[in-house]
């Protein structure tokens, strides 16, 4: 049999190069279908949907129907009442995802609109979970002591409802062992993690102590004491600062993350100090300090007006549609911290700050996690309810009822569903704060989080 090499050479380049064009246009697919998904993520918002609503035309009005908003509520109340006793509780998770928040909720409406009786199911709740912390021995310190996710905070709750049911008896014996918990903080680090922060740490202590101050009516913790932890909290933020030659004068760790937020990070803990009466002419330099600190977080509002999570942002920062627009880590949290400052320090600085985070969470607050005040639209509704506050512009309670009638639309129905959908800061307990809030404009104020006064 007859074998030509040359012709079997020539069929053998042929094939190569047909193997060549077939890779290289592969290749170029690829390229374009690698295109086409950045394009998509550029087009489709991954955490927030698209606003539908406009902004006030000039001279516009808004009214906020009450009977409405009310019926709205009570429905809201029964629904989570309703789902909380086919057994879907909690009784773990402190203020912010436990029984003690639907509690919460449920005293605020009371107090708010004493025509819908709640304070017997606010009690029974709020009692259920202190059962718990009792008989669990299992706690850590942080447990323990947290506000928002411990102890502390049920025993604050506890001793509020307890005072506004006539039992002051029993008021008084929650608020006892919430001030015993002021020894364990007066370590420098008694967490071993990072123990200044909001949610389980020394801010969200002292956070509590104003609190139930403001509720009861006499103190709960000497000036004295107060003023020593909160100079722990200083001296703490300056130390970590100058280990990590931080630009900012206060700098803390958690979980050995140097969060920004209002949740774990440097925002809450400003806000804290800041919000503690006669604090900075106890320590001036204090004050010194913390307005540095506040100086440095300005400077990190990017272009369209978010603020990052956490220095490790600052290197690698997020896609746009990636950023964080929520009260636990970005606009939606840092904007009560330059609501803070201009009624402090009467700067216009701060408030063209808030206007501008204001602006963007407009456009990125119907958030895509549910209805929570945490990571949820009703986050987003409160910064409005607060703008207004500060501000009296009518635009911003529009866009606050905005947030609110969002949260019934068709589109809103493919939310996620939270983790903990009845619970204060995750789920619909904080939604039904939120719209008693609204009905209130001039008082509105985030849960545990006054800044105009």
């Amino acid at each position: 049999m007859h074998f030509d090499f040359f012709n079997t050479d020539s069929l053998f380049v042929m094939h190569l190069i047909k193997v060549k064009k077939l890779f290289l246009y592969c290749k170029i697919k690829i390229a374009q279908y690698i295109q086409w998904i950045l394009n998509f993520r550029t087009k489709m918002p991954k955490r927030y949907f698209e606003n539908p609503y406009n902004d006030l035309a000039p001279g516009q009005d808004i009214e906020i129907e009450h009977k409405f908003w009310k019926k709205r509520i009570k429905e809201l109340i029964k629904a989570i009442l309703s789902e909380d006793n086919a057994g879907k509780r909690r009784l773990d998770g402190g203020l912010y995802v436990g029984e003690v928040g639907i509690a919460y909720m449920l005293w605020y409406v009371t107090e708010k609109l004493p025509e819908l009786a709640y304070m017997e199911s606010a009690h029974k709740l709020a009692q259920e979970q202190f059962q718990f912390c009792k008989e669990d021995a299992s706690q850590d310190l942080g447990s323990k002591l947290g506000f928002l996710l411990g102890n502390t905070g049920v025993y604050a709750v506890n001793a509020v409802i307890a005072n506004s049911m006539g039992n002051s008896q029993t008021s008084r014996g929650f608020v006892k062992l919430f001030a015993a918990a002021e020894a364990d903080f007066l370590t420098s680090d008694p967490l071993g993690v990072g123990s200044d922060e909001l949610f389980i740490g020394r801010a969200g202590y002292i956070t509590g102590c104003l609190w139930l101050q403001d509720k009861l009516g006499y103190q709960i913790l000497s000036e004295e004491k107060v003023f020593h932890l909160c100079d722990l909290i200083v001296a703490a933020g300056r130390k970590f600062s100058r280990k990590t030659s931080c630009k900012s004068p206060l700098m803390y760790s958690y979980y050995e993350t140097q969060y920004l937020g209002a949740a774990h990070g440097l925002t809450g803990i400003l806000q804290l100090l800041m919000s503690v009466p006669n604090y900075f002419r106890h320590n001036p330099s204090a004050e010194r300090d913390v307005k540095a600190s506040v100086a440095f977080l300005l400077s990190l509002q990017t272009y369209e007006g978010n603020f990052p999570c956490s220095m490790g942002d600052l290197k690698d920062p997020r896609h746009p549609n990636d950023e964080l627009v929520h009260w636990c880590h970005g606009a939606s949290g840092t904007v009560y911290l330059l609501a803070r400052a201009h009624a402090l320090w009467a700067d216009e600085g701060y408030l063209t700050a808030a206007v501008r985070a204001a602006d963007l969470i407009w456009k990125r607050g119907l958030l895509k996690k549910g209805p929570g005040i945490c990571h949820g639209v009703s986050s987003t509704g409160y910064v409005f309810l607060m703008m207004h506050r500060l501000t009296g512009n009518i635009m911003y309670l529009n866009r606050a009822l905005k947030c609110a009638e969002f949260m019934y639309s068709d589109q809103f129905r493919s939310a996620r569903t939270p983790d903990c959908p009845l619970s204060l800061y995750e789920g619909w307990s904080g939604a039904v704060c939120f719209l008693t809030d609204l009905l209130f404009p001039n008082q509105a104020a985030f849960p545990f989080s006054e800044v105009i006064f």
